[in-house]
């Protein structure tokens, strides 16, 4: 940092020296001397975090594990442009048995949703650096929160809770993963990311957020929430499809919305880092907000085991940064 101090101190002497010498420089040569000046302590500082971004596109390139794995072609959001071929929504299907409606009833409800929703059809964005907060019982007394707080992107997923948590968990949330089953309330300024496990997902979408849905699923979900109408984004059940059979070689039955997080984090951020995630000291995939009723639980309804082999992975393979935070030893 010194050698940088210094440097900057030549430029301003410099400058200084060729102000004396040209002392009639008219204003226009002294605005593009200041400039060029501006633009050369600009490149000092911030050449570290362009080398960042190099590294991390040269990475991507150069990992075998990684580049069959990844696809940049796969666009993670449904849009107009961008709906799911007839193999993917197949398999999609099948993971509602109950849910008998056609491929042509599906196209009619995206037609309909994009239509209410014009937002949708922008897609994904791009971001510089991205925390997935998981809902694991380990993020309780981490304190994390601070470090969750200064990514440009914090996305979190179903009912995990803020208030009361804020230190471990952090306060901020751009984007937020739900289902009717585990729908609640958003801020305005909050993404709504729509994980969408069957047609009757995207009905309740639309009718929850305009009319009020009236329907029911498999448990009761609620009639209307709350929602920034602008900023509602629904996952592309071909990119459901993709995580399922890419990612996790097609082990079990379907992804969780926890590694879809993941996933969907390394298609949007140049730089992923990744907190609440895993069982705790007794191997049980609880929650950071409840006290577990269950000794017995083990993963739950998830097959946890292998996502979080997944992630770990990933995290070997430096694509994401993996934030483990340790139990003490019973």
């Amino acid at each position: 940092m010194s050698n940088d101090n210094s440097y900057l101190q030549d430029l301003v002497h410099l400058s200084s020296a060729r102000t004396e010498t040209r002392i009639k420089m008219n204003s226009k040569g002294v605005y593009v001397l200041a400039v060029l000046l501006m633009v050369t302590i600009t490149c000092v500082y911030f050449s570290d975090s362009l080398s960042k971004y190099i590294l991390y596109a040269s990475r991507a390139e150069d990992d075998h594990w990684f580049a069959q794995r990844f696809d940049k072609s796969v666009q993670p959001f449904l849009t107009e442009k961008n709906n799911v071929s007839k193999d993917a929504f197949d398999w999609w299907k099948q993971l509602q048995q109950l849910e008998k409606q056609s491929f042509d009833y599906y196209q009619r409800v995206v037609g309909s949703l994009l239509k209410t929703f014009p937002a949708i059809s922008k897609g994904a964005e791009r971001c510089r650096t991205c925390a997935v907060v998981g809902n694991s019982a380990n993020l309780k007394d981490s304190h994390y929160g601070q470090l969750i707080d200064s990514h440009d992107v914090v996305i979190r997923m179903n009912m995990g809770p803020i208030k009361g948590y804020k230190e471990d968990v952090g306060a901020k949330t751009t984007h937020r993963l739900m289902y009717p089953e585990s729908a609640t309330d958003l801020d305005n300024m909050t993404h709504l990311v729509l994980t969408p496990f069957k047609i009757m997902d995207m009905v309740w979408l639309q009718k929850a957020l305009t009319t009020g849905f009236q329907g029911k699923t498999y448990e009761p979900v609620r009639s209307t929430i709350q929602a920034n109408k602008n900023l509602v984004r629904v996952l592309n059940p071909g990119f459901i499809a993709y995580v399922h059979q890419t990612w996790l070689r097609k082990q079990r039955g379907y992804p969780s919305a926890g590694i879809l997080a993941v996933i969907l984090a390394l298609h949007m951020c140049e730089e992923v880092h990744v907190f609440g995630y895993g069982a705790d000291n007794n191997g049980n995939w609880s929650h950071y907000w409840e006290k577990l009723k269950n000794p017995k639980l083990g993963t739950g309804l998830h097959y946890g085991n292998e996502e979080y082999d997944l992630i770990q992975m990933l995290a070997q393979h430096k694509k994401i940064n993996f934030f483990k935070k340790p139990f003490p030893k019973s």
